[in-house]
């Protein structure tokens, strides 16, 4: 992984960083993303849900600068050149989670099958972090499967310093002949604006309605 330095003075978003990293202002949008093709999809083939939503995010995110800008431990300021999923995952025993982390992978084939082998080798061990080294260009992936939602936020009270993306779906409800996935993108406004939340959104409606092409 490589962490490329960002020139503060010379940066075109200087003044909208200063400003809202000042404020530590954050956001959030939640969506209803059409998710009927890509559920067609992974029923021929046999693959779950989490997994390909993880893939999508993870697509996504490294496919803009302004997901992947964060502090490095060092307190620079810079830009992941990739990003990996870190997600959680239930222990239906003690109904708590833990939180593992896969490797970018660029075919859903392969990065279905670690997807098993991690939480086949994870899960239960009673640890909140049971996979570590953890690395630091990670961004945090969830699910609630059990609720719906319209709405959700989750914040990350360090200094308002945590810059990178948080990502959490719902559980997804059927209207009509239609399947639908609540999405909740948490973004802090010194480097994504609602410009680059609506990106997010569209590709991964873009991504679901285009599965059978990475499936």
């Amino acid at each position: 992984m490589k962490f490329n330095i960002i020139d503060r003075e010379n940066w075109f978003r200087k003044e909208y960083f200063e400003h809202y990293l000042q404020q530590q202002t954050t956001f959030s949008i939640t969506n209803e993303i059409n998710i009927t093709v890509l559920m067609k999809n992974l029923k021929k083939k046999n693959y779950k849900l989490y997994p390909a939503f993880i893939f999508m995010v993870t697509k996504i995110v490294n496919s803009r600068r302004e997901f992947r800008t964060s502090f490095n431990q060092q307190g620079d300021l810079g830009y992941w050149s990739e990003i990996l999923p870190s997600y959680t995952i239930f222990d239906k025993k003690t109904c708590t989670f833990s939180s593992i982390w896969s490797p970018n992978i660029s075919r859903f084939s392969e990065f279905h099958s670690q997807y098993e082998e991690d939480v086949e080798e994870y899960n239960g061990t009673g640890s909140l972090f049971p996979k570590t080294p953890i690395p630091d260009n990670n961004i945090p992936i969830s699910m609630i499967p059990w609720s719906s939602f319209t709405a959700f936020n989750l914040n990350i009270n360090n200094g308002g310093d945590f810059l990178l993306p948080i990502i959490t779906g719902g559980k997804y409800s059927q209207i009509k002949d239609k399947w639908f996935l609540p999405v909740s993108l948490q973004i802090h406004h010194a480097v994504c604006d609602g410009y680059h939340a609506s990106v997010f959104m569209n590709d991964l409606q873009r991504f679901a309605d285009d599965s059978a092409d990475w499936l």
